[in-house]
Formats: C-alpha cells, structure tokens, sequence
C-alpha cells in the first residue's frame, strides 16, 4: 500500500526532528519540542487515518516520537546525574527512518546524549576545587576508566531502583496475604460464635425443661 500524504508528512518531520535532536543546540531552543509536539498529533492522526500502515510500521514511530519526548524531558532536569539516569531508559528506534541512515538516528542521538551526560558527570566530580587538589598529587585517571567507573555508579542505582520495586511488591504481597488470612480468620471467628451461642441455646433449653419437670415433684 502506499504511504498516504500524512506519512510522507510524518516521516519528513520526524527526519527533521532526528537530525534537529543530533545538532548541538542552544538551550532556549524550543522549534524542537514545538515539532515533537506536531508530531504527536500526526501520529494520532495516522492511526486513525483510513490509509494507515501496518501496526509495525505505527509501533516504530511511536516507538521515536516518545523517545523524542524522552529527551527533552531528560535535557530538563537539573543534575547531569539524573539525565544519565533517564537517558539510560530511553529506547531509541530499531530500524532507519530514511533509505539515507545506515544507522537509526534515534539510536545515533541516544548513543550522543549519553556521552554528553557522562563527561558532564565527570566534571561534576573531578571539577570542584578539592577534586583540583587531589588531581594535582594523584596520577590522572584515563577517559575509558573514568567512563566505566561513572558507568558502575549507573548501573548501581539502577540495581537500587530494581531491589526498592521489588521489596515494594513483596510488602505488598506480604500485606495482602495478611489481610486474607485476617479475613478467613474473622470468618472462622464468626462461625465458631455462631456455633457456641447455638450451643448456649440448647443448654438453656434443657435446663428450662428440666426445672420444669422437677418444679411439680418439689410442690
């Protein structure tokens, strides 16, 4: 099937906003995260549209739009060690968006912003007046062992972030096997009750009957 007039469209955009998202640019930039935002609705568009591809075709560019928007959010947060983090979520596209790349552009970027975060940690952490001391009388470290070791902090938090969800869903497991052996408890309380006041009832029966039967033989 041919691609409709809207692809065509949504494809020169997203090249566009590819190329846009691989330039070095200013930070009071803001055509980028207009043109995101354009694309977005496209989308939206496209998947409604009566020409619409393959829902392959639609995962892969949703799959670039919101790794689009992943970006521009990671580029504002404050600390070059949060955007580290969040970039390393990001899932760039898998196949090209163009005949032109050999290489999807998404993933060109992704591979871009994670080096940019990395050096910007390294002069966070070697770049305070104190660092510059110790730099001075301690042999400088290698650029490839300063990105492994940056890399290990990630990877540590990441493996932080995992084992927080992970106690968080066994509490949560834990709470809500308490709450049913709560709940099969209250019942078996209440069922016992039941019994011992059916019980109580017949007692007081027998006792009626038999003060009855003894009341005639006392007059």
């Amino acid at each position: 099937m041919a691609a409709s007039r809207l692809e065509l469209n949504l494809v020169r955009l997203l090249s566009r906003c590819e190329a846009m998202a691989a330039e070095k640019r200013d930070p009071d930039e803001w055509r980028l995260e207009k043109y995101v935002g354009a694309l977005e609705d496209m989308l939206q568009a496209l998947k409604v549209h009566a020409s619409k591809p393959a829902s392959e075709v639609i995962n892969e560019y949703s799959w670039k739009v919101d790794f689009l928007k992943g970006m521009l959010q990671a580029e504002k947060l404050t600390s070059s060690s949060e955007k580290a983090l969040a970039n390393q979520f990001l899932a760039p596209g898998r196949v090209p968006t163009t005949a032109r790349e050999r290489v999807p552009a998404t993933k060109t970027v992704h591979l871009q912003s994670r080096a940019r975060y990395t050096s910007e940690m390294r002069s966070e952490l070697l770049g305070t007046p104190e660092m510059d001391v110790r730099k001075r009388t301690v042999p400088a470290v290698s650029e490839k062992q300063s990105a492994a070791e940056l890399d290990l902090v990630l990877q540590r938090h990441q493996n932080l972030q995992e084992k927080l969800l992970k106690t968080n869903t066994l509490a949560a497991k834990t709470l809500s096997h308490s709450l049913k052996m709560a709940d099969q408890n209250l019942e078996k309380l209440k069922t016992e009750s039941e019994r011992l006041e059916q019980h109580t009832q017949k007692s007081v029966n027998w006792l009626m009957i038999l003060f009855i039967r003894i009341m005639p033989k006392l007059k």
